[in-house]
């Protein structure tokens, strides 16, 4: 079992979800988050004073799959959330040791 974590940009979270979705991937956390990275952020103006803005928004999505659906479930976030832009966002992709669902009881892929 693998533990997929991804930080894409908010707007593109409807379509990796609906990718996710075409694949048979069902589960997924969503947590909104700010990061600094090479974008660098951005400067506004707030009534009439300029204010740098170094944190951007993101979403961080937590995913976890079965080993065989890896390499699928990261080409399908990769392919959605791109822009071609700075800032399109990561995927990190960890070893999961262990998944118990709490209702069943269920343990490692059946969990899932």
């Amino acid at each position: 079992m693998k533990y997929i974590i991804a930080i894409i940009k908010p707007f593109k979270l409807d379509d990796v979800r609906e990718a996710l979705s075409d694949i048979g991937i069902q589960g997924l956390t969503i947590t909104e988050v700010r990061g600094f990275g090479r974008q660098k952020g951005h400067s506004e103006l707030y009534r009439g004073a300029e204010y740098t803005v170094d944190f951007l928004p993101k979403v961080r999505m937590e995913i976890a799959v079965p080993d065989e659906f890896v390499e699928q479930v990261v080409e399908v976030i990769e392919q959605s959330a791109k822009t071609g832009q700075v800032g399109d966002g990561k995927i990190f992709v960890l070893a999961l040791e262990q998944a118990v669902r709490i209702r069943t009881g269920e343990k490692q892929d059946e969990a899932l």
